[in-house]
């Protein structure tokens, strides 16, 4: 076989920084919200949860700069919601430090997702995890 042009999937990042502007939720789930708006609403909510999951370890757990990514992808048909931050160690499955109450997220974020880990960075983390779409993902381009 030949070194054809294979066709690449089509992708694309929506970025949010996570900076002293942007420590609330709300903001964080509408920005998800606003940037999915042609999916379909199933899905929209699973990157919502998923992102507010992820977000919420990083302002409880993390240090800054911290930002938080959405890759689309075309094929495989995926939402992939991706959180950066400066701290080096990894989120714990089910355990929190910050009470009995809590450390459901990743247990959340594990249910609702297709897949989900952690790539160290030199500076720090990246926190993701993939929501898979029942449908063609459409992409376009966002200001």
């Amino acid at each position: 076989m030949t070194g054809g042009d294979a066709a690449q999937p089509e992708q694309t990042a929506f970025t949010l920084d996570l900076d002293t502007r942007v420590q609330n939720l709300r903001v964080v789930r509408r920005w998800v919200d606003e940037v999915l708006t042609d999916l379909g609403d199933d899905v929209r909510d699973d990157c919502v949860l998923v992102a507010n999951e992820l977000v919420s370890n990083a302002f409880d757990h993390a240090q800054d700069p911290r930002r938080i990514r959405l890759r689309r992808s075309s094929e495989p048909h995926v939402v992939r919601v991706e959180v950066d931050d400066a701290s080096p160690g990894g989120p714990v499955l089910g355990r929190s430090r910050l009470g009995d109450g809590r450390g459901r997220g990743l247990v959340i974020v594990e249910h609702v997702s297709e897949a989900w880990g952690v790539d160290s960075r030199a500076e720090g983390k990246t926190v993701w995890a993939e929501v898979p779409c029942s449908a063609k993902v459409t992409l376009r381009d966002r200001q």
